[in-house]
């Protein structure tokens, strides 16, 4: 699929059928995905790989636990994203971006000392760019994605599966094979017109 082709397909897919995403495939994906820009070549996005239906249900009883007929698991509108036999938790780390700008030739920058020292935070605008090169890659392949994100949950996913408090997460990624499905209640707003979108200056705000 050209990319042109694969970022008009792209959307987000709500109801899986249960047949499983082989592990080589969801390798190749997520090796093709972490090559994304990042500042100063950080490289801090990560990936763990709940692919098994343990560790999927290990996942969903911790951020949607299923208590009784009353549940949010039970009344959850999506039903079938509960079935995506993978879920890719994206993980990005701040340290690492301290640390390499600590570096010789990045300490001049002064973003070394402390997250503080970064008016935009770069580890969320690259691991973005990981994530968006994973959403393009799973449609690519004939396979769909759903992107959400841990909110409140975070310390929680942490806990539930021992990753250290220095990972962030960023999102998660459902990836299964795709089922048709309703569209979410977002999906009809329109995009705005590309005039809104792009801004030209009339003129060097600079010049005399």
């Amino acid at each position: 699929m050209e990319l042109r082709a694969a970022i008009g397909a792209r959307r987000m897919i709500r109801t899986f059928s249960d047949a499983p995403v082989e592990a080589e495939t969801l390798d190749r994906l997520l090796d093709l995905a972490r090559r994304a820009p990042s500042a100063g070549n950080t490289q801090a996005a990560g990936f763990v790989v709940l692919d098994r239906p343990d560790l999927v249900d290990h996942y969903w009883d911790t951020t949607l636990p299923d208590d009784g007929p009353a549940s949010r698991r039970a009344t959850f509108r999506w039903q079938g994203l509960l079935r995506a036999p993978a879920l890719i938790l994206v993980t990005t780390d701040p340290d690492l971006y301290l640390s390499r700008y600590s570096e010789p030739d990045k300490v001049a920058a002064g973003r070394g000392h402390s997250v503080d020292r970064w008016p935009v935070p770069y580890w969320w605008v690259d691991v973005g760019a990981v994530i968006q090169n994973l959403l393009l890659l799973v449609a690519d392949a004939g396979l769909g994605a759903c992107l959400f994100g841990p909110f409140d949950h975070e310390p929680a996913i942490r806990a539930a599966f021992d990753l250290p408090d220095r990972l962030r997460l960023a999102a998660t990624v459902a990836i299964g094979h795709p089922v048709d499905d309703e569209p979410g209640r977002s999906a009809g707003r329109p995009r705005p017109p590309i005039d809104q979108v792009i801004i030209r200056p009339a003129a060097d705000p600079t010049a005399d």
